[in-house]
């Protein structure tokens, strides 16, 4: 997707896995389903992975979390198009792979 310049899918894509990262963690740790939501911050919140983030992961968070749009909410997809490029999506990729291997060294403890 990022060599075929489809930035929109990139970061829907990375907001995604970050999200069924949040909500494998929060079963592992609640023991129970995760609420039905699509908002990292409450996921991050409620399994109580907030207060254990770096100010870096939280802000990752707020910027991924409207790219979940891209596939629910086709009218903003221009503003969201706008905001993407190869350099800035290389940099979501990379913040994604990192959030994930966080949470899955957490979840291994």
């Amino acid at each position: 997707m990022l060599k075929s310049k489809r930035y929109l899918y990139v970061g829907f894509m990375c907001n995604q896995a970050v999200e069924k990262i949040f909500k494998a963690y929060y079963v592992k740790t609640k023991k129970e389903q995760p609420p039905y939501t699509h908002k990292l911050i409450r996921l991050a919140e409620e399994s109580n992975l907030y207060k254990t983030m770096s100010e870096e992961q939280k802000d990752f968070i707020f910027m991924v979390t409207p790219l979940n749009v891209e596939a629910r909410y086709p009218t903003q997809k221009k503003d969201i198009f706008e905001s993407l490029n190869k350099k800035k999506c290389k940099e979501i990729i990379n913040k994604t792979e990192e959030m994930i291997k966080w949470i899955k060294q957490k979840l291994e403890n």
